[in-house]
């Protein structure tokens, strides 16, 4: 079968070019050939052997689903003219019985997906082109294997019919002959195998096999865009970020055989080792076989040494290609190749897909080999990788094995990266306890709350079965180091037996478990991980040495204990931009002086009050009133020094100050000579005190029972003060400076804790830097209200300690108002910190934990959000915020320091974003510094790129 073919040019018509013969195409039209189709011309018109063909572009494919799926106008025309010319090229033609031609049909877009989308092999046969590939090749076996394999793969990807149904009849065939391999099968096996395939064909569709070669490349194109939206495509797109309005290209190649017997072969390879990176020809190769047996694993393929065994001219010839390509792309490349009766062919050349620890190892020894710049080393690693360096991760093997075992569980939200194993256990209190005698354990929580930060500290990882990405798990998790999946739906936790149900299984309490905080995928048993280590020295360190001499913007670090700063220092943090109070407050042996402090909080408070209005009116009060007036400030001290609750409150604060000052004293040493802002108590203090529903059923259960004891007065009295602090949006409620404002005392505590903590190590030598952060400034009364209380209680602490410290004074911006004002607020500021978290959940109206776990991801999946806006700022709302804010508190106080101190600040695109504002630095958890400060060199690096 032929068909009249013209090959006018497109351009030659005035039409719009939609197909590129390979001489017409270069590297640089990847986004319009795609990689594939780019890499082919490239090769092609380097004099390198590829098979003649043609690209039809990922405009024509955009444009086909924008034409309710029809090709568009003149698209069809155009490929059969170049066609006509493949044609003229090989001395053979579609369809022609004695001499065809036939042609595989090759997706590829912008960015590699590898295996995400389809490939047609062998188009062009039917029982008349049969017999002239038979006798022009004189092999009849070689015939019908290719006849087989073409059947196969059009009808699964074409027709849509499960692989599965032919396998059945190969394997069928393969047991009736003995065989052990498809190779082992004779003419006359492929025969019958090629006759069941097209009844089955006719069985499942109705229809005999198409026989029109021309019919069959107009299927196959529209099925190869078809699959741009396959699911496993989409799922890749959105898990790699990759825009759907990309589109993939469609390559017609003249095919050229790997499976015409022992002189023939096909194979994959990378110019240097994809897992590794070390600089070595790493391939893979299979004797008489095509290159889906390599791409797809049905059969398992030999290292290159075969080629160089079997044919070692050829070998060297590829050798020699692969190693000019590297240097022509100057970057490891992914290449595909056929030997067709002795003679090479190249059908492939990508940047080669690479693990975190290739990429980095890649790109630094490429910078010293001369191949490419630092800055360009710098660009080619993604931040991503650089984490999963840092990390713990499962065995990808082990995972494999996991899967097909039965041992996967479920999947939740990937919420903080790392692996780990260890047994369930279900309470805080056992993780600790386990942990500490050195159990590894993982805590399965329905949801976390601050209480359970001891039990995190002790387990291994945390999953819960409700809460988002930025939920307290996730944040916690993300800020020890530690890998989390939250918001496992499918998990139904029971804390009270101490088990979780998910699919019909059931885990118990010390039963072994993995998480993988990476995928978010949850196993039962122990899968092996592969531990990471952070060296100045390696590959790694070097390529961040790159990057701290191209950033502008400083990298800090989010940490509340010595050893996350210590942690932080060694992956190059250059301060502490978050040193939360409150998460000390949350420890074990701290929480019943915290809960002391908070029950007796109140009464004391309108003593403290009640003295200084009596004092204010002492001062007041002309020489008639004074006696009166004193007497009044007398009686007041007196009922002061009989209250007990006025001494529970500063018996309890005295305690934590001396805490406090502990905790002061490790970071400030930890990060010597280094700032370290610290944030002063934040959330409503109902969150250190039991639940009020627990208190309710506990005082119900005494009282039924009649134990009118101890016991019970103290749930009455718990129980009064959790419904006094009770609020109906406590996050929006009694916190941050509004609490000091209220109970001056508690802020009091903490900045002599401070300050004596400075001073000690002043003494010892230690150059500390402390920065005050007073949080959740809506206005700048509040901050000069919240600052003049405490800059004489600083002054009076450095007097007594006979010491003097720098300090600074400044406010977190996480309130749309303050960022609105942010003029007025620096007159009382001397540094900003942007806290994302709350600015994003405040500026979308979002509950960040139940829009995560309830709405948002369908928000992303359907596209009504570009991103999730907590894990990326959201720069057209939060960022021109914060844009705003930076250029209105810069003109109140020139010279003010501004940072980010939320999740945002370890995302590269947030961090590209701060830098483009002019912050002067990011904070984020001590595992993210490194990515930061990448992430920090890219910004700079693209901007520049964006100025030429």
């Amino acid at each position: 079968m032929t068909a009249t073919l013209t090959n006018q040019p497109a351009a030659a018509t005035g039409q719009h070019q939609w197909v590129y013969l390979f001489h017409e195409g270069n590297a640089g039209m990847r986004n319009l050939l795609g990689g594939k189709g780019a890499g082919l011309a490239e090769m092609s018109n380097a004099g390198l052997p590829v098979p003649p063909g043609f690209t039809i572009t990922t405009e024509a494919c955009n444009s086909y689903y924008d034409n309710h799926k029809q090709f568009p106008p003149a698209m069809w025309e155009q490929a059969m003219a170049a066609l006509k010319t493949v044609e003229q090229e090989t001395g053979k033609k579609l369809g022609n019985a004695a001499n065809p031609l036939l042609v595989s049909v090759r997706s590829g877009s912008r960015v590699s997906m590898p295996g995400m989308m389809d490939t047609v092999l062998n188009l062009g046969l039917n029982a008349e082109t049969l017999h002239g590939l038979i006798k022009q090749t004189s092999n009849e076996r070689f015939g019908y294997d290719a006849y087989r394999r073409f059947i196969q793969m059009f009808a699964k990807i074409v027709l849509g019919i499960e692989a599965s149904k032919f396998e059945q009849i190969l394997e069928a065939k393969k047991h009736a002959m003995n065989a052990k391999a498809d190779t082992d099968l004779n003419s006359a096996d492929l025969q019958d195998v090629v006759t069941q395939y097209k009844a089955l064909v006719k069985q499942e569709t109705g229809k005999d096999f198409p026989e029109d070669p021309l019919q069959q490349l107009r299927l196959a194109i529209e099925a190869v865009f078809e699959s741009w939206h396959n699911k496993r495509a989409v799922d890749y797109r959105k898990f790699n970020s990759i825009p759907d309005t990309y589109g993939t290209a469609v390559s017609v190649v003249s095919m050229v055989f790997g499976n015409m017997g022992d002189d023939s072969g096909t194979g994959v390879a990378f110019t240097r080792d994809p897992n590794t990176g070390e600089k070595a020809l790493y391939a893979e190769y299979l004797t008489n076989a095509q290159g889906e047996d390599v791409v797809a694993g049905i059969r398992t393929p030999k290292k290159i040494a075969e080629l160089q065994r079997q044919m070692p001219e050829v070998y060297q010839q590829f050798a020699d290609i692969a190693q000019k390509l590297e240097l022509h792309y100057r970057d490891a490349q992914d290449l595909e190749f056929t030997v067709e009766r002795g003679k090479l062919y190249m059908l492939q050349t990508r940047s080669a897909k690479r693990t975190g620890v290739a990429a980095v190892k890649i790109a630094v020894d490429m910078a010293n080999e001369g191949l490419i710049t630092q800055e360009e080393a710098l660009q080619r690693v993604e931040p991503t990788q650089v984490y999963q360096l840092l990390l713990p991760r499962l065995d990808p093997k082990e995972v494999a094995k996991a899967h097909q075992n039965g041992q996967f569980l479920t999947k939740g939200l990937n919420a903080s990266p790392g692996a780990a194993s260890g047994l369930a256990v279900f309470d805080a209190d056992s993780a600790a306890e386990r942990g500490a005698n050195g159990e590894k354990v993982i805590l399965v929580r329905p949801e976390t709350n601050p209480d359970d930060v001891h039990g995190m500290i002790g387990a291994q990882g945390v999953l819960t079965a409700r809460g988002g990405a930025t939920s307290h798990a996730a944040v916690v998790a993300r800020g020890m180091g530690k890998p989390c999946v939250a918001g496992a739906e499918d998990i139904k936790v029971d804390p009270e037996q101490r088990r979780f149900t998910v699919n019909g299984v059931t885990v118990k309490d010390g039963e072994q478990i993995t998480i993988d905080g990476t995928t978010g995928e949850v196993f039962k048993g122990k899968i092996a991980v592969i531990d990471a280590q952070f060296d100045e020295q390696s590959e790694l360190g070097q390529l961040l040495r790159w990057a701290d001499q191209t950033r502008k913007l400083g990298v800090w670090a989010n940490a509340d204990y010595p050893r996350d700063a210590e942690r932080a220092v060694k992956f190059g943090a250059e301060g502490i931009g978050l040193c939360r109070t409150e998460h000390m407050f949350f420890e074990e042996e701290r929480l019943p002086i915290v809960r002391q402090m908070i029950m007796s909080a109140a009464p004391a408070t309108a003593l403290d009050n009640k003295l200084t209005r009596s004092q204010v009116e002492l001062d007041k009060a002309d020489e008639n009133k004074q006696a009166t007036a004193q007497q009044r400030r007398d009686d007041v001290q007196a009922e002061m020094t009989a209250s007990a609750e006025h001494k529970l409150y500063y018996d309890a604060l005295n305690k934590l100050q001396e805490f406090q000052r502990g905790d002061f004293y490790g970071i400030l040493k930890a990060m010597h000579g280094k700032p370290v802002v610290i944030r002063l108590l934040d959330p409503p203090l109902h969150e250190f005190l039991p639940s009020y529903d627990e208190l309710l059923v506990e005082q119900t259960e005494l009282r039924v029972r009649g134990k009118h004891g101890k016991r019970l007065e103290e749930v009455d009295r718990l129980l009064k003060v959790v419904e006094g602090l009770k609020e109906q949006n406590p996050m929006l409620g009694l916190r941050g400076c509004r609490l000091d404002i209220l109970y001056p005392a508690i802020y009091e505590m903490q900045v002599r804790a401070m300050m004596q903590a400075a001073a000690q190590l002043k003494r010892e030598g230690v150059d500390v830097r402390p920065e005050i952060m007073i949080p959740l400034v809506g206005t700048a009364k509040e901050l000069q209200i919240v600052r003049e209380q405490l800059i004489p209680i600083v002054e009076q602490t450095l007097k007594d300690e006979a010491t003097k410290v720098s300090y600074k004074f400044g406010t977190m911006i996480e309130i749309p108002r303050a960022a609105l004002v942010a003029g007025e607020i620096a007159e009382y500021a001397e540094f900003f910190s942007f806290g994302t978290n709350d600015l994003t959940q405040m500026t979308f109206g979002y509950s960040r934990d139940d829009a995560e776990g309830k709405f948002l991801l369908q928000y992303v999946e359907r596209g009504v959000l570009p991103v999730n806006p907590f894990q990326t700022l959201d720069r057209a709302g939060v960022g021109q915020l914060v844009k705003m804010a930076v250029e209105a508190g810069r003109a109140a106080r020139p010279g003010l320091k501004v940072g980010i101190c939320g999740e945002h600040g370890g995302d590269p695109d947030s961090i590209e974003f701060c830098n483009a504002v002019g912050l002067d630095y990011v904070s984020c958890s001590p595992f993210r510094v490194p990515i930061a400060r990448l992430a920090a060199a890219q910004a700079v690096l693209a901007a520049v790129e964006r100025d030429k």
